[in-house]
């Protein structure tokens, strides 16, 4: 069955490992459809050419964290279901 949800997308890094500037545009949102939260963030992290650092956490009630690392720097995930139709 599919799901909906939500990823919250917050910049840590540049890519030479400097904070970011905390200006409001670090934070960005997708709504993704997906089977599972491992498959909506399979799905999330591969289309930005991207690697999972460390290890996702995931909670009860379909929810995840995780740490993603591609050219641009380093990101925090979190993965929440979304309501509305799919």
């Amino acid at each position: 069955m599919l799901m909906r949800f939500s990823i919250e997308q917050r910049h840590l890094t540049d890519a030479a490992g400097k904070p970011i500037v905390r200006d409001g545009r670090e934070v960005s949102y997708e709504l993704m459809t997906a089977e599972s939260v491992d498959d909506a963030l399979g799905v999330y992290i591969r289309d930005r050419g991207a690697e999972v650092i460390g290890k996702v956490i995931k909670f009860p009630g379909f929810q995840a964290f995780a740490t993603m690392r591609n050219v641009d720097g380093v990101y925090t995930l979190q993965v929440s279901p979304a309501s509305g139709a799919t």
